[in-house]
């Protein structure tokens, strides 16, 4: 096969390969087929093109059919998915074999054939039979539904690689045999397959929806490009967080993001680690998105040898005495030991948006970055294959990871006070001269967030289209509307779509993409231009779809009627003529596929070629320009080859290499910076500029040019603290290496500034850029030294005697003594009455709230407006408030009466627009303006569902729930059941917001109750208010708690109170904490108001067969931690779940095996009672004889009949709390291997069926056979 044509870039897009040439050159374009011989089920049409299975719902086999020939290389054999039916377990399955179809005796199914043969099997690759991959890719075949296509290829290396949807999987086995047929099982689900020759896809659109469709967040990923001759065994499985995480700690967002959910109540327990080991020179980073202002102390990072799997997390990583270093505040730390004190950029003070990372290079040394900035080596002889780790701690509250395929969600708009770092969601760098802004109408996809100026797809892993955004008015003749590229998506085909329409936004009909829309219309597609859907050219001078991200698009219409496209500010020619002229025309983004967001640039106005914003900056850190005020000035003492010009702006160096020293004229003020810019450079010389701070008083020195040492650094009369490369030194000692930027590598042109920060620190900057602080405990009396040595010959100052920080750009310092700024105190407290309601303030009393008079027509209010109830039918039941929703005010209302003859039941949430003059439609959600929904568990804006699985299902809130609704300073809405916080719902909601209600189904009656508790944050009753303490209440460097507990009837217990009695009682068992799943997420209570609330249901179905099991209702599952050494996938998967009750005293042996065991030796010496004699027979004791019958276990699918004081006698106990006397039972929650155990009648004689799902007959599960079970949660119930 040498003379093989090199498989096409897209080998989705490829007709090359199909002519298969071969050794003998060109052969016939034969077309792939299916071979007439095939299973036994097999039912071949349409050509030998179409393969069926007969009898589809008896038989799940013998459904498989080979190609009539053996595949080319590089050629696609693909098929697509005609029909599926949902009855097996199991589906598809592809490959290729070496077998000759005329001459195999066919298979039931291919993994029975032990030779030749590599199939791709639901996500993993069989060869032989036996799994060789276990993870291949992301998409699992099983997942896949009728239409999608299934394509693999033998490429002339010998790989083979498969495909799903055209995106290739990368390489699944490596040096395949030359002479392979293509072949297809059609098992279990599979029914009908086609093979498809046309492999040049134009419906992307069908490609994406299956994408869409996948199961998985990130399927369909493309696989980075192979190294020649490498192949690539495993593609980038992204970094996660391990859902293995501290008590007070959650992992959100497909284990991108990890919080602190109540980070104002706790300030520790928030260690969380990447899912796998970092690889060397891997950058691991997080984006801060959340802070408070409540503790002292913030985010830690570093790395640790611990599996996160089997690691007991500590309450911080700084207490970890074994394989762990981290950074924390501006030191490193060695399994709990400082080795490193003064160490790059402070991380407690960070702010929201800033960024942290950490890797490990591959010569074993450790560097931590600070907003993307190399903090230096902070540790050697690191080994490799360390887990990375973010402590949340105090201040720290979320932080979400970086990387190539992320999709930042953007932060909050106002993410602390005075906060002017630029975050994804407002690139303030964007600034627009004009008044073009993206219109308010767009795709329902479609956000537009910076005061119209960035326009993003939400979801953008999970939608592709339905985001189109306008511009706010037409353009002008001759006006460039030009936008910048700011995020794309490593998922889609296709990309930005950009041009311009002469329909009014008002009256455009928004479309899936804009090239759907057949008039008026003008696109520019890839390389294409279309005019109303209609491809006009097909080759114009950029394509669109190879832009990346920080490229400009831009368009204008010429007064003639030329439509122009520019790229990056260049123009690429006339696109196509004959815009009517003198027709209004407004400019269109089509944000699809790759493309996720955009701001509108500068540039957009009259085009004016000058105007550019390739300068557009992504440091989080302001950048400092000189300020109106007195520039500063060199003092005119000096080294004696120094020359002052410039009214003493500048100095020049004028002979050899030394004697450069120059002064400030004024000792610096605090945090007064004294800055530079480096005029010349003689390359001649080495060594560069020396930079610091010095207790000498140029003053005091006797004449111009004596009594000054040749160069700074020996320079001992005074204390001087100084920067020479990347080094920090104190009177010549050595402080600190690799500090910074190396100040040798500057050049011309480069800033060098040095200040006295107000906690004692020097701060060395660079280009405006921070690096930290370079020594502590400066004297107060300090001079800005310069010394222009070796390279650097000539300097100018830059900064001037006015303080240059922006405003609220300082982190506040902890302490209040330290801050020498008078204004720093007032202004906190100033804010605090402006935008928070704060303790004891009468003017902020919320607002009582009642029902508006304008509300559906079958409700009817009563109770001074504060109860409604809907009085006939079971709609028309909207309800809107008369007062509009303050921020940070909670509104909640009591669910008083529910009509059971009804299904679902009432939703919730705001409205944007005045209410007085609505006009109520039926239901809720047909309110297509303005409007943000809470139904069942779903999340609707504008009747439009933005959010699954959001909350409890609110079709199964009990009467006397207590439902809320807040927004908060950041304008997200979250819901509140029963006092808890359920987490952000929504985002932009506006204000005013008018809180709205419909009581629809079963929900009949409500009454507000918001009026009988303080708002949130009036009496700092709520965790929001305890972020907002006076600075005096924090204190400095200790991690401890100011607040006090809040009143219970506001913020009720984060668990209910059964949960917290039957996790009293499970204490009092003293079983080691070493048994138990640590993430408290898995602990799950079954009391009627919690299962009740997260809406389960009685019954679920688990395992391979599937079968039946009951939720433990009334009981309270401990989740047990899995034994590392048994394969958990599996038996999660495919094994059934039961319950087996037991008794108090043998629960600390049943642990200790790890799996149930009869019989009752105990070690708390208990007697054996007599149910345990049923439940079993005892373990034969070592040495003595064997019993006659191996031990049997009783198990059964429902707790009703486990849960019998027989097999789970009762004890008493003392409530530590209460001081009470219960009683209490226990049993395990078992995965038990499906043939492993027999289902049989009760043995205990009832007569009444104790589940209605299960008959008495089979009620009983026995198992004798060892590793049949596995222990997977202790149950408690308390009565």
């Amino acid at each position: 096969g040498g003379s093989s044509p090199a498989p096409p870039l897209n080998p989705g897009a490829g007709g090359l390969a199909s002519l298969g040439a071969g050794p003998a050159g060109m052969m016939t374009n034969d077309a792939l087929l299916f071979h007439e011989k095939c299973g036994t089920l097999i039912k071949l049409s349409n050509n030998h093109k179409t393969a069926e299975r007969r009898r589809p719902l008896d038989e799940f086999n013998n459904g498989v059919v080979m190609t009539n020939r053996p595949l080319r290389h590089n050629e696609m054999f693909e098929i697509r998915i005609d029909k599926l039916v949902d009855k097996w377990s199991g589906s598809i399955e592809i490959g290729v074999t070496t077998h000759n179809p005329n001459n195999l005796d066919y298979p039931a199914t291919m993994t029975n054939l032990r030779s030749g043969t590599i199939m791709m099997s639901g996500c993993g690759i069989l060869t032989n039979g036996k799994g060789t991959r276990r993870e291949y890719c992301e998409f699992s075949l099983d997942e896949l539904q009728e239409g999608d296509h299934i394509g693999l290829m033998r490429k002339a290396s010998g790989a083979l690689h498969f495909y799903i949807n055209g995106i290739d999987q990368g390489v699944a086995a490596t040096q395949t045999p030359g002479t392979v047929y293509g072949v297809v099982d059609l098992y279990g689900m599979a029914v009908k397959v086609t093979i498809v020759h046309n492999h040049n896809h134009s419906d992307r659109l069908r490609r994406n929806n299956a994408i869409m469709r996948a199961l998985s967040p990130d399927v369909g990923r493309p696989r980075p490009a192979l190294q020649l001759g490498a192949a690539d065994a495993e593609g980038p499985d992204r970094l996660l967080f391990h859902p293995n995480c501290g008590q007070k700690a959650a992992i959100i967002s497909e284990g991108r993001t990890a919080l602190r959910p109540h980070a104002t109540d706790d300030f520790n327990h928030g260690v969380v680690l990447s899912s796998r080991p970092l690889r060397s020179n891997e950058v691991f980073q997080v984006r801060i998105d959340k802070m408070v202002d409540k503790w002292a102390g913030s985010i830690e990072i570093g790395v640790t040898t611990h599996n996160p799997a089997y690691l007991q997390l500590p309450s911080t990583m700084t207490n970890l005495r074994s394989g762990t270093w981290m950074m924390t505040g501006n030191g490193v730390m060695h399994n709990g030991t400082t080795i490193l004190d003064e160490y790059g950029h402070n991380l407690d003070r960070l702010k929201a948006g800033d960024t942290v990372g950490v890797v490990r290079k591959d010569d074993g040394s450790l560097h931590f970055f600070v907003n993307g900035v190399a903090q230096g080596p902070a540790a050697w002889n690191v080994p490799p294959s360390v887990y990375a780790v973010v402590d949340l701690y105090g201040q720290a509250a979320q932080a979400t990871i970086m990387d190539d395929m992320a999709d930042l969600p953007p932060l909050p708009d106002d993410t602390s006070e005075g906060n002017n770092q630029l975050s994804p969601s407002s690139p303030c760098s964007v600034v627009s001269a004009s008044d073009l802004r993206f219109h308010h109408l767009h795709g329902s996809n479609a956000v537009i967030t910076n005061s119209g100026r960035t326009a993003l797809r939400q979801n953008c892993r999970s939608e592709f289209n339905d985001a189109i955004v306008i511009s706010n008015r037409c353009l002008r003749d001759g006006e460039l509307f030009e936008i910048v590229i700011q995020k794309m998506v490593d998922r889609w085909s296709g990309s930005i779509e950009a041009g311009v329409t002469a329909i009014r936004p008002e009256d455009l009909e928004f479309p899936n993409t804009m090239t759907d829309i057949d008039y008026d219309t003008w696109m520019l597609s890839g390389t294409a231009i279309m005019q109303d859907g209609n491809t006009m050219r097909n080759n114009y001078g950029c394509d669109l779809d190879s832009l990346t991200t920080g490229s400009r698009i831009g368009m204008m219409r010429t007064a003639a009627g030329d439509l122009h496209y520019y790229i990056n500010g260049l123009d690429q020619g006339v696109a196509c003529s004959g815009l009517p002229p003198g027709k209004e025309v407004y400019a269109v983004i089509d944000l699809y596929g790759q493309c996720v967001q955009v701001s509108i640039t500068s540039s957009s106005g009259p085009l004016d070629n000058s105007l550019s914003t390739s300068n557009i900056t992504e440091k989080s850190f302001p950048i400092h320009s000189p300020v109106a005020g007195v520039a500063h000035r060199l003092h005119n003492k000096h080294g004696k080859n120094v020359v002052l010009q410039k009214d003493g702006c500048q100095a020049l160096r004028v002979g050899s290499y030394s004697h450069g020293i120059v002064f400030s004229t004024k000792e610096l003020k605090t945090d007064e910076l004294f800055e530079v810019k480096i005029d010349e450079v003689d390359e001649q010389w080495s060594g560069s500029l020396h930079v610091g701070l010095t207790t000498l008083q140029p003053p005091d020195l006797p004449c111009p040019f004596s009594g000054l040492s040749p160069s700074l650094l020996e320079l001992r009369t005074k204390v001087t603290w100084l920067v020479t490369g990347s080094e920090v030194r104190r009177n010549g000692v050595l402080q600190k290496q690799n500090y910074g930027c190396s100040l040798d590598r500057l050049g011309v042109g480069n800033r060098v500034g040095v200040k006295r920060c107000s906690d004692d620190s020097m701060h060395i900057l660079i280009d405006g850029e921070d690096m930290g602080p370079a020594a502590t405990a400066v004297a107060k009396n300090v001079y800005a030294v310069l010394d222009l040595y070796g390279r650097v010959t000539a300097v100018s100052i830059v900064s001037s005697t006015v303080l240059e920080e922006p405003d609220g750009a300082k982190a506040p310092s902890l302490s209040s003594d330290s801050s020498s700024e008078g204004e720093e105190e007032p202004m906190s407290v100033r804010e605090g009455e402006e935008g928070e309601q704060c303790e004891n303030e009468p003017s902020l009393v919320p607002t009582p709230v009642t029902f508006l008079e304008n509300h559906g027509k079958n409700i009817q209010l009563s109770n001074r407006n504060l109860t409604a109830s809907r009085v006939s039918s079971y709609n028309q039941g909207l309800l809107v408030t008369a007062q509009p929703l303050p921020r940070q005010q909670l509104f909640q209302f009591q669910v008083d009466r529910l009509n059971p003859m009804w299904t679902s039941s009432l939703s919730l949430g705001v409205i944007g627009n005045c209410p007085e003059r609505l006009n109520f439609p039926a239901t809720a959600c047909c309110l297509k303006r303005s409007s943000w929904l809470l139904q069942r568990d779903s999340v609707f804006h504008n009747a439009l569902k933005i959010c699954e699985n959001y909350g409890p299902n609110l079709d199964t809130c009990p009467e006397g729930t207590v439902l809320g609704l807040l927004v908060d300073a950041n304008s997200c809405l979250h819901l509140y059941v029963n006092g808890m916080d359920q987490g952000v719902a929504a985002q932009d909601i506006p204000s005013p917001c008018f809180p709205i209600l419909d009581l629809y189904g079963q929900c009949e009656q409500v009454t507000i109750v918001t009026n009988d508790v303080p708002a949130v944050g009036a009496e700092g009753s709520d965790s929001r208010c305890q972020g907002d303490m006076e600075k005096a209440d924090m204190v400095d460097g200790i991690k401890e708690s100011v607040c006090w507990t809040p009143p219970p009837e506001v913020n009720p217990m984060k668990t209910c109170e059964y949960q917290a009695m039957c996790s009293r009682f499970k204490d009092l068992l003293t079983l080691p904490d070493g048994y138990f799943n640590e993430d408290a997420k898995f602990n799950l209570c079954y009391c009627e108001s919690c299962h009740k609330l997260r809406g389960d249901e009685a019954y679920y179905k688990r395992g391979e067969p599937p079968r039946d099991y009951a939720l433990p209702f009334g009981w309270c599952r401990f989740a047990l931690r899995i034994n590392p050494r048994c394969d958990v996938a599996n038996a999660f998967k495919k094994w059934h779940i039961a319950y087996h009750g037991t008794s108090v005293s043998s629960l600390r042996r049943t642990l200790d095996h790890g799996q149930l065991i009869s019989g009752s030796t105990s070690i708390f010496s208990v007697t054996p009672t007599k149910a345990e004699v049923q439940n079993g027979y005892s373990e034969p004791e070592e040495n003595s004889a064997p019993e006659r019958e191996a031990p049997k276990v009783k198990l059964s699918p429902t707790m009703r009949y486990s849960g019998l004081d027989v097999f789970a006698p009762k004890v008493q106990f003392r409530d530590p709390r209460s001081h009470r006397y219960q009683q209490a039972q226990v049993a395990f929650q078992v995965c038990v291997r499906p043939g492993s155990y027999k289902a049989g009648p009760q043995s205990l004689g009832l007569s009444e069926p104790l589940d209605p799902r299960f008959s008495n007959a089979e009620i009983e599960w026995i198992t004798k056979e060892a590793g049949g079970t596995l222990l997977y949660g202790l149950l408690v119930r308390v009565e």
